[in-house]
């Protein structure tokens, strides 16, 4: 997922052939690179026209139960490369006309295919920030475009002016950055018959990932990843409705009740930058 928030934050940018030596990242010029195809209006679809089978076939195959990815062998495949290559064209074919719960698991499916298509673009690579210049050249969130109802939009532009403006906070654990740090990548696709059952699957999981959050209780204290941290204002405006709303997800009852009540303290995690590459 995006983490410009955190990047505002740094005081020197990646400089170009620091970010990488990937073909698109050596693009001083920083022209975006766009996939997917441009769609007339009278060929575009609504949402519940937009089959993402393809896409669950691929995740099934190359993602494991942790979300780590098997980046090698997926491109080795000539085939499946040329699958998702597909998959990302029928997403153009959207109006993004549909329903609440279409509209998010059509974003959240074509953020992480795109984030995917993107690492498969430059890999091997040991991290998605390889690929994220802040100054010059490429920037994976900002120059790589998927093309959807005949405009352009960035994986920045998905999460920050689509998702995020649904107040789905779950969306936070569903859309993934290609980094440990990130919630897994489920290995199935998003759909809208089973959105909310599939969110808090995934929800729940990253609550039980000790690497993301472990609670204190002699020192009331709540240690959580800094996606809470860069992106608390979805989950509620300030840190004890923040806890009241993870609470249901929390992996114990000790730390779920205790969320409940909205107090403790929090303290933000180190973040994992290293690939989700599953060797």
């Amino acid at each position: 997922m995006v983490r410009t928030d955190f990047f505002r934050r740094m005081t020197v940018g990646c400089l170009v052939g620091i970010c990488g030596l990937g073909m698109m990242s050596l693009q001083a010029d920083a022209k975006d690179i766009q996939i997917g195809v441009n769609v007339a209006a009278a060929q575009q679809l609504p949402l519940n026209r937009i089959d993402h089978s393809a896409w669950n076939g691929l995740l099934n195959k190359y993602v494991d139960e942790s979300g780590m990815v098997h980046y090698a062998a997926w491109k080795q495949s000539a085939e499946d490369l040329q699958t998702l290559d597909g998959y990302l064209q029928l997403l153009s074919y959207s109006n993004s006309q549909g329903s609440r719960e279409e509209k998010l698991a059509f974003w959240i499916n074509a953020y992480n295919a795109v984030t995917i298509k993107g690492i498969l673009n430059e890999y091997p690579t040991s991290s998605i920030r390889n690929h994220t210049a802040k100054l010059f050249g490429y920037n994976i969130w900002k120059n790589l475009k998927l093309i959807v109802g005949g405009k352009p939009i960035s994986l920045d532009d998905m999460e920050h002016q689509v998702l995020r403006k649904m107040g789905e906070p779950r969306i936070h654990f569903a859309i993934v950055c290609a980094s440990i740090g990130c919630p897994r990548l489920l290995n199935e696709a998003y759909i809208a018959e089973r959105l909310d059952a599939q969110l808090t699957l995934n929800a729940k999981a990253f609550f039980a990932d000790p690497s993301k959050f472990r609670f204190d209780a002699t020192r009331s204290t709540f240690f959580i990843s800094p996606i809470l941290d860069w992106f608390g204002e979805d989950f509620g405006s300030s840190p004890g409705t923040q806890l009241q709303k993870i609470s249901g997800w929390l992996p114990d009852i000790t730390s779920q009740q205790a969320a409940s009540t909205g107090r403790g303290k929090m303290a933000f995690m180190d973040y994992d930058w290293g690939l989700n590459d599953r060797k």
